[in-house]
């Protein structure tokens, strides 16, 4: 079941649908991060190592590792939900296990418990060299509420 997942693409409405709330986050655009892969209750998002995201040891800060964790999990639970539902952020803890350094971090978010009001999701962060080897640099769980779409 977890390779069929890994592999599984969402359906186009739910492709253009979770990529068009990204779109607008003020913050991960500032930030430069992007959806590269999208399923059912699995997102990967992609923030390149930025001066901007940058602490004052030259890694990315983790706020800004924090920040593309929550639109992780988010957003992979977004992708089950009907299109009249939104999700907003109950609670998380993040554990930072090593400094965030490479050429981009990648965080991949899964629903780990889908629910009608409540849905808890996970979280990894890798720091991604430029030769594409990886290391765990955060891991993270989230609670997350669905709420009704208001008009925009």
């Amino acid at each position: 079941m977890e390779d069929q997942m890994q592999h599984e693409q969402a359906s186009p409405a739910v492709q253009k649908r979770v990529q068009d709330s990204f779109d607008l986050q003020g913050l991960m655009s500032h930030l430069g991060a992007r959806i590269t892969r999208l399923g059912p209750g699995r997102v990967h998002i992609v923030l390149p190592a930025r001066p901007e995201a940058a602490q004052q040891h030259g890694y990315v800060h983790a706020g800004a590792t924090s920040a593309i964790v929550d639109s992780a999990g988010s957003y992979a639970a977004l992708a089950l939900f009907d299109g009249q539902s939104e999700v907003l952020t109950v609670e998380y803890k993040t554990n930072l296990l090593a400094p965030a350094a490479g050429d981009h971090l990648e965080t991949i978010g899964t629903v780990v418990k889908s629910g009608r009001t409540l849905t808890v999701c996970q979280s990894e962060v890798y720091g991604v060299q430029t030769d594409g080897t990886g290391k765990l640099v955060a891991n993270s769980q989230r609670t997350l509420v669905r709420v009704n779409r208001t008009a925009q």
